[in-house]
């Protein structure tokens, strides 16, 4: 299916998807403790269904995080090279779950992914986690993320915030469970 027959996100919508990632951002770098210069400004990027390549597009999860080899501008060597981290969300994917959860809503949900999101990203850039781990690991680091991801956002009073925490629940019990 092109992106351009799936269901989108709506200018308010978008609004609500950037005011997510604004506290998502701020709650995820005060929970490793990262000053503004330690913070990965510059090294990942978050984009909605609008803004994906067909590639980046996926049936099943609500974002995923594609890596990329990045350079500075005007350098020549190797060695300035880094990960750059895209955050691909998938609106249709998204909005498919609200359209049928209706206590949950887009600013709680939205807050959750794209704190999890985040959480994995720190964690590949701390060497946490390996981005290219085998699948056993990575299902024991959704684990750890989700857990996480509770974590940070459990003291938070957002409605419709214990409907998402409610949605993800297996995913916090031990993966021998799932």
């Amino acid at each position: 299916m092109a992106s351009r027959e799936l269901k989108k996100f709506n200018e308010n919508q978008i609004e609500i998807i950037n005011n997510s990632v604004a506290l998502a951002e701020e709650l995820v770098s005060e929970h490793y403790k990262m000053s503004a210069n330690q913070w990965l400004r510059g090294r990942y990027d978050v984009k909605t269904l609008a803004d994906l390549a067909a590639d980046e597009i996926v049936h099943g999860p609500f974002a995923q995080i594609i890596r990329y080899e990045a350079k500075k501008k005007d350098t020549f060597l190797g060695s300035s090279t880094y990960d750059f981290y895209k955050i691909c969300l998938q609106d249709h994917a998204i909005l498919a779950v609200l359209a049928k959860t209706p206590l949950m809503q887009l600013f709680s949900f939205s807050l959750y992914i794209l704190t999890h999101e985040l959480i994995h990203i720190v964690r590949f850039g701390q060497f946490l986690q390996n981005f290219n781990a085998t699948e056993d690991e990575k299902l024991e680091e959704e684990t750890r993320v989700h857990e996480q991801t509770y974590q940070i956002l459990k003291p938070l009073r957002v409605p419709g915030l214990n409907e998402v925490f409610h949605f993800y629940i297996k995913w916090r019990n031990s993966i021998q469970n799932l």
